[in-house]
């Protein structure tokens, strides 16, 4: 049964290609480490509510996890397996989506009450910018090549800011997608951003593909 848990009602998925590791939020505060080829859960850490978005460094050991239910973001050691610090979001909450500028230790972080993109000095956890966004973000990405942050809300738009540099960010412009389009999904390699739309009333529901420039 334990093995089946995380899989029943899992949410977010990450894939740590340093350990080959595959790391599942669950349930009412976990994640769980699976080995990829057997499907395995040979760990599992302990969080103080349910994990929406989190980001793994590429060139560090930590998690950064939203805790939407707990108003905060959890850090962990992933070496420890455990919650090594958490950080406020400076009374913005709702805090689900997630993405991570690791060259600039920077973690940007969507919140719904009321809409904000907080940004976060992943050295010490500090908020060094809030921007307003439109309602219901519910993903958020980073464009490394074009230091913008791209943010796909269930208001019906996609919201796009830019860096102008680690602790400077401007609303850049706002893209009208449709009512409850706020999943999304950017491919970096393709310069596009990928929504998908619910069918509500005449929309049916289809995936739309924006091309970034």
């Amino acid at each position: 049964m334990q093995d089946l848990r995380w899989k029943i009602i899992s949410d977010n998925v990450r894939y740590d290609s340093t350990t080959k590791q595959i790391y599942v939020g669950f349930g009412s505060g976990g994640i769980a480490v699976v080995n990829p080829p057997d499907g395995k859960q040979i760990g599992s850490i302990k969080l103080s509510a349910h994990p929406e978005a989190f980001e793994l460094e590429k060139n560090g050991k930590r998690i950064f996890v939203n805790l939407p239910n707990a108003r905060q973001v959890a850090v962990i050691d992933r070496g420890k397996g455990e919650v090594i610090a958490t950080w406020k979001t400076d009374l913005a909450f709702g805090n689900f989506p997630m993405a991570l500028d690791e060259t600039n230790h920077r973690l940007f972080v969507g919140c719904r009450l009321p809409a904000k993109l907080v940004v976060l000095n992943t050295d010490w956890g500090e908020v060094v910018a809030k921007i307003d966004i439109s309602g219901d973000p519910d993903d958020v990405f980073y464009d490394s090549k074009r230091h913008r942050i791209y943010a796909t809300c269930g208001a019906g738009k996609i919201d796009i800011i830019e860096q102008t540099d680690a602790n400077n960010y401007k609303a850049l412009t706002k893209i009208d997608t449709a009512e409850g389009a706020r999943t999304g999904f950017f491919v970096s390699e393709r310069d596009t951003l990928f929504v998908a739309v619910p069918h509500r009333g005449s929309q049916q529901a289809e995936i739309r593909a924006y091309r970034v420039e």
